[in-house]
Formats: C-alpha cells, structure tokens, sequence
C-alpha cells in the first residue's frame, strides 16, 4: 500500500461523522462539526477513489457520513441557507453520485436546498453571486470553486443546461475585474462596490493574489469545464482559454529551488513568504487533469506531477 493509500485510510479509520481527522482544527475547539466544505472536498476524494479503484469502502465510508448530515425532508444539519455562504455549496456536489448509487430520496432533495440558496444567493450589480452575506458585494475567488462546480452539474443534469450563460458571465466578470495585467494572476478578492477596507477604490480588487485562491479557481476552471455538456463550445472555449492563459502565466512563478509555487505567489523569497502546500497542490490538480481532459496541453502534465511530487 503505498503513502496515499496508507494516508486516507488513516483518515476514514480515526475518523467519526461528529469528528473527522481532517477537520481536526474545529474539533479541537471544542465546536460542532455541521455541513461545510472542508468535510465535502474529502468525501469528494474518497468518491473520485472509488470511481478510480472500484474500492467498495470508500464509498461506503462516505455514505456514511454523509447520511448523519442529510436528514429525511434534505435539510442539512448545521447548514442555514440565511448565511449565503457560497463554502456550503461545496459538499453538495457529492450528492449527485451518492443519490445514483443509493437511491435515497433525501439526497434528491438535498441537492434541491442547496440549488435553492443559489437561486436566491445575493448578487453583485454585475450578476455575481457574493461570497457570504455578511461580505456584500465582495467575489472571492475560491467561490468560483465553491459554488459553480455544483451549478454546473445541476443545470446540465436537471436543468438542461440553461444556467450556462450566467455560470459563463460569472466567470468572464472575474477576468475582467480581477486578473492583475502586471502579474499575469489574479487578486483574490473584489468588492463591486469598492467600499471594503481593503478594497482598491478605483478597481475594487485586493492588494495581492493569493496562492490557495488561485488554486481554487484553477481547480474550478477544469471541474466546471468538465460538466459542460456536449453542443456548448462557445460555453467550453471561454473556459478553456482562461485556463491555458492561467497555466502559462503561473509558470513563472513555481519556485525553480523547492518546484513548489509560494503564498503570495509574485513575491518568491520575501521574509514571512513561503512555499505553500495547498495550494501548489490544487495547481498540480489543475495541471495533471487539465492536460489529461485535453483542456491543456499534454506537456502540462509533466509541470503537475513535478509539483506534486516536489509537495
């Protein structure tokens, strides 16, 4: 069994709904652990394991869990769709499969509460969904990962498809108010109304780009193209363009020493920088399966597997 293997098993062993390792942080706190992305992104691992291996107790390790959180009606303990928080959409993605593979009526229905805070998700004057509600205005890039996988796969299986055209404007208004001409990256956060504190008052945009947003919206790039379904090229090109400028202009700042890409991406050596995990993780991510779904070119994938074996 090799060091991966022998990782997550670890996790789904020392592991409860009420405590998971990988959230051990909340636990520690002494909090509750309710509906949240950090549980989502693991059962979406352990998913993606399934699929890739046929292993039968990674998936029945995240029904599992998943069935202590989705209750009967499709509520979801410790969810509240009043916080517009877009990190909860996340999990949701996983619903999709469980309810195939299941049956279960109540991940139906769950997939419907989370879709209906979409519907009703506060939004900037540009049509941008907010980050959370009490952030106004303000689009954060991880949100594009957060929530718009989801919003893909909900619309191309239930919807037939006819959410692509805002799903597409919400990620053309990023690269037009966020993508940073000096860098070639993006800033991490835009406030629409220009009034946050740490908002430029003539673009609105954050002071810097942060690695770990920059591996969300990469990973977003690749996942959300990889839902489009077939007869929307327009849709998939917009996509697929903004991803091959993304993997060049990152290049230059994988850090030739440690092959890792630093927190604050654009100021490699700086005091209190650092290469920074998670999110030269979610670049190899992007790397590695943007060249294997032929939205990258191959030779990418070699860029990938350096970073994640450099991690």
């Amino acid at each position: 069994m090799n060091i991966i293997e022998r990782y997550v098993e670890r996790m789904m062993n020392e592991s409860t709904p009420e405590k998971p390792l990988w959230n051990i942080e909340k636990i520690s706190e002494g909090k509750i652990n309710g509906w949240n992305y950090i549980d989502g992104c693991m059962m979406i691992a352990l998913l993606n394991l399934y699929r890739i291996t046929g292993e039968s107790r990674y998936y029945e390790f995240a029904e599992r869990f998943l069935d202590h959180y989705v209750f009967e009606d499709g509520s979801l303990r410790g969810y509240k769709e009043e916080d517009y928080n877009l990190d909860n959409i996340c999990e949701g993605r996983v619903l999709f499969d469980v309810y195939a593979i299941s049956g279960k009526e109540k991940y139906r229905k769950a997939i419907d509460t989370l879709y209906g805070q979409l519907l009703r998700q506060p939004r900037t004057h540009e049509g941008n969904f907010w980050h959370k509600q009490i952030y106004p205005n303000q689009v954060w890039l991880d949100g594009l990962y957060m929530a718009q996988v989801f919003y893909a796969r909900y619309t191309t299986e239930m919807e037939a498809c006819k959410g692509y055209e805002d799903i597409r404007s919400q990620f053309r208004t990023v690269r037009e108010r966020m993508y940073d001409q000096n860098t070639g990256l993006y800033r991490h956060g835009y406030d629409a109304s220009k009034t946050a504190f740490w908002a430029d008052p003539d673009t609105g945009c954050s002071q810097n780009p942060w690695l770990r947003s920059l591996g969300w919206f990469s990973a977003a790039l690749i996942d959300v193209t990889a839902e489009i379904a077939p007869g929307h090229e327009d849709f998939r090109s917009d996509m697929v363009a903004i991803a091959q400028e993304l993997a060049k202009n990152l290049l230059p700042y994988i850090d030739p020493e440690t092959h890792m890409l630093w927190q604050v991406p654009d100021q490699i050596g700086r005091e209190g920088n650092y290469p920074e995990t998670s999110g030269s993780a979610m670049v190899a991510y992007f790397y590695l399966k943007g060249a294997r779904l032929g939205m990258l070119d191959a030779s990418y994938a070699d860029v990938g597997a350096k970073i994640f074996l450099a991690i």
